[in-house]
């Protein structure tokens, strides 16, 4: 083959480029081993926490009970929605650090539409707020070329000036006040028929997996519980939320529609040579993820708490970003991460005890990641990684309570690790952050 330089055929090039996107798995290198891997992963969390369950001998069984698993699944829905806004604001190369202010103009418009026509319409009014907010950042990113880190953080500064000062004029003659609503009422819950005794009709159904949970045997009881926190007490946005990950990824992978918005976040340039409307695609990524993390704030303040309560969204924003990551900008992988948190959330507000045990939870899973590394003979990390482990096993060892802030950090630490060890498999968008402008060399 001769050396001289030839120009690109961009047909082909074209070509290429899509082919690998397309190729591209949605789940990531887990997701192309199929779903055994995924199903023996789940069973193997479920043993270890079954193990931690045992050993650690905790007067109640909230690791694995029904009851810890229903409300984790709830309290990560904001996070899993705000981290599936991140994905499509940054799979189209807008940086969304914003995703905060929009879960705050949700929570607020989500109470006060539920205060005037219910919440389906609270919700749906807490999805347009934030698209607002999303609408505010594009116009900063996209059309003005602000750049993405100080437009996303002045919209996290004026959100909550703006609810407070809504609260102001609305709240006060309606019960509530300056700094928070009156009390509103969410949608109902459900069973599944036959998993969680749901009801069909006049008649109620058997409780399978609440009757095996009873038994009260090793694994089988504590998968039992796990399974049935997911089939029970289930709200219809929560499940509305666990559609959108499935949705979301057929969307993005599966269409042309989700095949462009990638297009302008990987290589907008060539994306552009090519017919497509860069700027439109990053306007409706945005707007869409604004739109998610709004939900995100609605549930919050209509299924969760009841009412609207200023700083209420306590920096879930910045998880969600966080559970972005920790999921390799994929909303199976965000969806899990989620669930971290809300496990977190839930463990250190159910039964503080639990805490303890968390750390006999966190040497085993250091233990199968030392033998994980022992495996690829990265000996250093092993080493490094058994110390912590051997600290930990001390600490659960010499003492009998740990602080109940233990379970809150215990995610962001998991998050830490994976980034620290796993930087290799992560791969944000190529294109993510940077400024564009249509006509310019790429």
């Amino acid at each position: 083959m001769s050396d001289e330089y030839r120009p690109p055929d961009l047909t082909t090039g074209w070509e290429s480029f899509t082919h690998r996107l397309g190729e591209w798995s949605p789940l990531g290198k887990v997701g192309q081993a199929g779903a055994r891997t995924w199903i023996l992963a789940g069973l193997g969390i479920v043993l270890l926490l079954s193990i931690t369950q045992q050993f650690a001998k905790l007067p109640t069984s909230d690791l694995t009970s029904s009851g810890t698993w229903t409300i984790a699944l709830a309290w990560s829905v904001p996070i899993l929605m705000a981290g599936l806004g991140g994905i499509f604001s940054e799979r189209t190369g807008i940086v969304n650090i914003g995703l905060e202010g929009m879960l705050i103009l949700g929570t607020w418009f989500g109470a006060f539409g539920t205060l005037l026509y219910g919440p389906w319409w609270g919700m749906a009014i807490a999805a347009i707020a934030g698209a607002a907010g999303g609408l505010l950042l594009a116009v900063a990113t996209v059309t003005y070329n602000v750049d993405h880190i100080i437009a996303g953080v002045a919209i996290n500064l004026m959100a909550p000036g703006i609810t407070r000062f809504l609260s102001s004029i609305h709240f006060p003659d309606r019960g509530g006040s300056i700094t928070q609503s009156p009390t509103v009422v969410g949608v109902s819950t459900f069973n599944i028929p036959f998993l969680a005794g749901g009801v069909i009709g006049d008649w109620r159904s058997p409780d399978i997996l609440g009757a095996i949970e009873d038994w009260d045997l090793f694994f089988l009881s504590d998968l039992a519980g796990i399974s049935r926190g997911f089939v029970s007490g289930m709200s219809w946005l929560t499940l509305l939320a666990i559609i959108a990950v499935p949705a979301a990824t057929y969307l993005l992978w599966k269409t042309s529609f989700g095949l462009r918005m990638r297009s302008c976040g990987e290589n907008p340039y060539a994306a552009d040579s090519l017919g497509v409307n860069v700027y439109k695609y990053k306007y409706f990524g945005v707007l869409i993820g604004g739109a998610l993390a709004g939900f995100g704030g609605g549930f919050l303040s209509v299924q969760l708490s009841g009412l609207y309560r200023e700083g209420q969204t306590l920096g879930k924003g910045f998880i969600g970003l966080a559970t972005m990551i920790f999921g390799n900008w994929r909303p199976v992988g965000t969806a899990l991460g989620a669930l971290l948190f809300g496990f977190a959330d839930t463990l250190r507000l159910r039964d503080p005890n639990a805490a303890h045990g968390l750390l006999l939870l966190v040497v085993l899973g250091l233990a199968i990641f030392i033998l994980r590394m022992l495996y690829l003979r990265k000996w250093k990390v092993a080493g490094w990684m058994a110390v912590v482990a051997a600290v930990i096993l001390y600490w659960y060892l010499s003492t009998d309570s740990v602080p109940n802030q233990l379970p809150k950090i215990t995610p962001y630490i998991a998050v830490l690790v994976l980034l620290v060890f796993a930087t290799q498999r992560l791969r944000m968008p190529a294109a993510d952050g940077q400024p564009y402008r249509k006509g310019e060399a790429g």
